[in-house]
């Protein structure tokens, strides 16, 4: 008996298939604890799992930022600025893609989460254009920024479509797999990026993204599917998304804006203006009053941007105290590796670019490895042993002199991907699981 007829639901609606209870396939990965059927159902696993690849395909936007890294100190020459200044390359970016994050992700129940990931891609197109084009520094770092906007549209329809995809079970599996492709991002920037800065300079980086752009928005928009349910099911999903975009708390969405970015120029520029100085006292100023605007917003509003009880639950507060705290050590290092390796120890741009990809192929390789195992010995001790390895990774920095082997700088390196590719996907499920 076919597959459409012991479930006639495949039948009617061909992207039930998105859910892995009726993927014919899911047995042979161990979703369904069956064996897989005909020639047919191994051709829609494949589509289903190539759907997953695709929906977290964004994540590889970002290779361009880990890219632009290893050609810091040469971005820093042509325009004759600090790199301090250029920290904006990396910090605009984030930033902007967690300001825009909450309302990318109402936005996506409305437009549909396919649609608004074209969307992203589009975004994606025009700020490498901005970007490899850029006469000035204030231009590349809002061709950046808006890099970061379009990223938080592609991420959270990416995120929206794997939590369609998956049971609350296979999650974290699936989260492992998507840290993957996160994790591939900085590779590919690392391995590609170093030789075309190296060969052509830090701008023909962008171009090569635009093409690669371009190939991803066919592919999405041949894989990837238009909708799901009825189009009666629809309607009504998206008049409620509306209503609830209408409603959204949008003073907590800017006043929680301001006071991010108030802090991060304070931090930005305080060492090279001075800590009490005027912009970075009108900088805190800003930050402490917004952020404190925002508390009594969330306690008042009748649709917070954030509900108050979310606060009250330890698995949503503490896997966000692991990624802060791990992010900002991972970041950091990220940021200063290629710096500390070309000026403090000479290496040439390629040099830097072969060591470096030690941490993320750790982490591209870890992480769906590690989404299995969380399953079998828990999500809790796999993110506490992912910070572990963080740890002695970052102990092992502290203790790097001029005559410190290579060998010692690549396994800190590959300790920091290791611990990195542990706790992020057992983090990301345990505050999905919260909510």
């Amino acid at each position: 008996m076919s597959s459409d007829e012991t479930n006639p639901g495949l039948r009617e609606d061909p992207e039930a298939l998105l859910n892995p209870r009726s993927d014919p396939g899911g047995g042979a990965f161990g979703a369904l604890g069956a064996e897989a059927g005909s020639d047919l159902n191994w051709l829609k696993m494949i589509r289903h799992r190539v759907q997953t690849k695709v929906a977290g395909s964004s994540r590889y936007q970002w290779w361009v930022l880990w890219s632009l890294l290893a050609g810091l100190l040469q971005v820093a020459k042509e325009f004759h600025t600090t790199k301090g200044i250029l920290t904006w390359t990396m910090v605009g970016p984030l930033l902007a893609n967690g300001l825009a994050a909450p309302i990318f992700g109402k936005a996506g129940d409305i437009l549909g989460h396919r649609r608004l990931y074209l969307f992203g891609l589009g975004g994606a197109a025009v700020s490498a254009i901005l970007t490899a084009l850029a006469p000035t520094v204030i231009t590349l770092l809002g061709a950046r920024a808006l890099d970061g906007i379009q990223a938080a549209a592609t991420g959270t329809a990416s995120a929206a479509l794997i939590n369609l995809m998956f049971h609350r079970d296979e999650r974290v599996k699936a989260m492992g797999w998507w840290s993957l492709i996160g994790a591939g991002g900085p590779v590919f920037g690392v391995a590609l990026g170093a030789p075309i800065i190296a060969a052509w300079g830090w701008r023909a980086v962008f171009w090569t993204q635009l093409v690669l752009i371009l190939v991803a928005m066919v592919v999405v928009s041949t894989i990837l599917p238009s909708g799901r349910g009825t189009p009666e099911e629809e309607a009504v999903s998206k008049a409620k998304a509306r209503k609830e975009f209408k409603q959204m708390d949008w003073i907590g969405s800017w006043t929680l804006s301001f006071s991010v970015t108030g802090l991060m120029l304070g931090l930005s520029f305080g060492g090279q203006v001075g800590w009490t100085s005027p912009l970075c006292m009108v900088s805190w100023t800003i930050a402490v009053v917004c952020i404190v605007a925002f508390i009594f917003r969330i306690r008042t509003a009748d649709r917070p941007l954030i509900p108050p009880h979310y606060f009250a639950k330890r698995n949503f507060v503490m896997p966000m105290l692991v990624r802060a705290s791990a992010n900002f050590a991972y970041f950091g290092a990220f940021f200063l590796f290629p710096i500390l390796m070309e000026q403090g120890y000479g290496y040439s741009i390629g040099k830097v670019g072969a060591i470096s990809i030690a941490r993320p192929l750790t982490f591209a390789i870890c992480s769906p490895i590690a989404g299995y195992v969380a399953v079998r010995i828990g999500e809790r001790i796999s993110a506490i042993a992912g910070m572990t390895f963080l740890t002695m990774s970052l102990f092992m920095f502290s203790l790097l002199q001029p005559s410190t082997g290579t060998w010692v700088v690549v396994v800190a390196l590959a300790l920091s991907g290791l611990g990195m590719g542990v706790a992020m996907p057992s983090s990301s499920a345990i505050m999905a699981h919260a909510v």
